[in-house]
């Protein structure tokens, strides 16, 4: 705009313009050895004429002088009051309307701008074009508030530069530990961030270190070494988010991360031969977990398998005895009824049992007669049972419970006894 009025004035600042040269100290400049015309515009020479274009520019006219000759000895022409003071005007206004453009500012897309009113909060703007008023009265702040920002505890910008104050902490069981953390978080509310605390990052540091002493205050050094990592994390960023709130810092906490967590480097070497010796007892004891859990089912199991032989075999030898009570009981009362009947009976019973058993042909040889009757199915099949019961003992005997066979013997022997207690009763009925 100022531009544009110039060139409408006429007036020309322009370094070729001839009337430079127009000084009076061109003679000066000669016995200098410098050419006519050079060195800076006379400013009064450029006041006079910047007042006479905009004074025929607004209609205004020179008055000429009393001599009638602007170049004799006659003084030049005055500048009006009155065209300098629209000349200042104009100036003036440019001026203001520079001052007033100059409160204009942009917002960037996930930013807000935060405008203060001689240093005191007046509003917030959104992303775009927004004005206020210049400087100053007002000013203005740009906040990024969907930026990830991140803050290191124990550590800066990398695990080898260690904060030894920072890292080193005490458990619940009186133990050091060396922690390394990284706090993400963004701005939730650029007006708490600018205004409640003075410098931000270390406040946040100061808040994230007091939180995780906390909680690892609660907690062994086993829990927060090994399964308690995320637990830890997680504890520290809701107290950071508690703390924060309650300071109106306007930060949200998005994340916690460990980055390292370990012994203190001077027992790190102590501290891993403890690991390693846990790390031996705890596989011991899963195989000796393992070896019991192999051989105690298969002791309850056989203790269990001889429980049961054991109990049939008292069934057996039970019931047994029952019976041979109840037959000879029933064999009584035969006996009362017809005494020479019954001991032909039974003793006819006996040697057939007796016989059956043996392995020895009775021959009758007083009858004289050549032909002789050999049972030879009941041999061969005498032979085959007699070969199978065998087999039978063997494959008991190979039994690795030797309890096993016991109970077999025992049956074998009660009926023997069975037997002989049979015959001498027989005998003494036949006596």
């Amino acid at each position: 705009m100022l531009v544009s009025l110039l060139k409408k004035t006429g007036l020309k600042l322009s370094l070729n313009d001839p009337r430079w040269g127009n000084r009076k100290d061109d003679g000066k400049k000669a016995q200098e050895g410098k050419k006519p015309g050079e060195g800076p515009p006379d400013l009064d020479q450029l006041w006079r004429d910047f007042n006479q274009r905009l004074n025929a520019f607004f209609g205004q006219k020179n008055r000429p002088d009393n001599g009638g000759n602007n170049n004799g000895g006659g003084s030049g022409p005055r500048p009006d009051m009155k065209g300098a003071g629209i000349t200042a005007g104009v100036v003036g206004v440019i001026a203001v309307l520079i001052w007033l453009a100059s409160g204009a500012f942009i917002v960037q897309e996930g930013q807000s701008g935060v405008v203060l009113t001689f240093g005191k909060y007046t509003r917030t703007t959104p992303a775009g074009f927004n004005w206020r008023w210049p400087y100053p009265f007002q000013t203005d702040e740009t906040v990024n508030v969907s930026q990830v920002r991140t803050v290191e505890v124990g550590y800066r910008q990398s695990l080898r530069n260690k904060q030894a104050s920072e890292s080193l902490m005490l458990t619940d069981d009186e133990n050091i530990i060396d922690i390394q953390f990284a706090v993400q978080y963004t701005l939730k509310d650029p007006v708490e961030w600018l205004f409640s605390v003075r410098d931000q990052e270390d406040t946040l540091r100061q808040v994230a270190e007091t939180a995780i002493r906390e909680v690892v205050g609660r907690s062994k050094m086993d829990f927060v070494l090994y399964e308690g990592r995320e637990k830890v994390a997680y504890e520290t960023q809701q107290l950071m988010q508690q703390i924060l709130d309650r300071y109106k810092v306007g930060v949200f906490i998005n994340n916690v991360t460990m980055q390292a967590v370990q012994p203190p480097e001077q027992v790190q070497a102590a501290f891993d031969d403890a690991v390693k010796a846990g790390q031996d007892r705890e596989r011991q004891k899963n195989e000796g977990q393992a070896y019991a859990n192999d051989v105690i089912p298969k002791a309850r199991g056989a203790a269990f398998r001889l429980m049961q032989e054991a109990e049939a075999y008292r069934s057996l030898v039970t019931e047994n005895a029952e019976g041979n009570a109840s037959r000879f009981k029933q064999v009584l009362v035969e006996y009362q009824k017809a005494p020479a009947v019954t001991r032909d009976r039974m003793y006819l019973e006996t040697m057939q049992q007796v016989f059956s058993s043996a392995s020895k042909v009775m021959v009758d040889a007083k009858t004289g007669s050549n032909l002789l009757y050999l049972p030879l199915d009941k041999l061969i099949a005498q032979q085959a049972a007699s070969d199978a019961s065998a087999a039978a003992a063997r494959a008991a005997a190979a039994a690795p419970a030797a309890n096993t066979v016991m109970p077999q013997e025992a049956m074998q022997t009660v009926e023997v006894n069975s037997r002989r207690d049979s015959r001498s009763s027989r005998e003494r009925e036949s006596r």
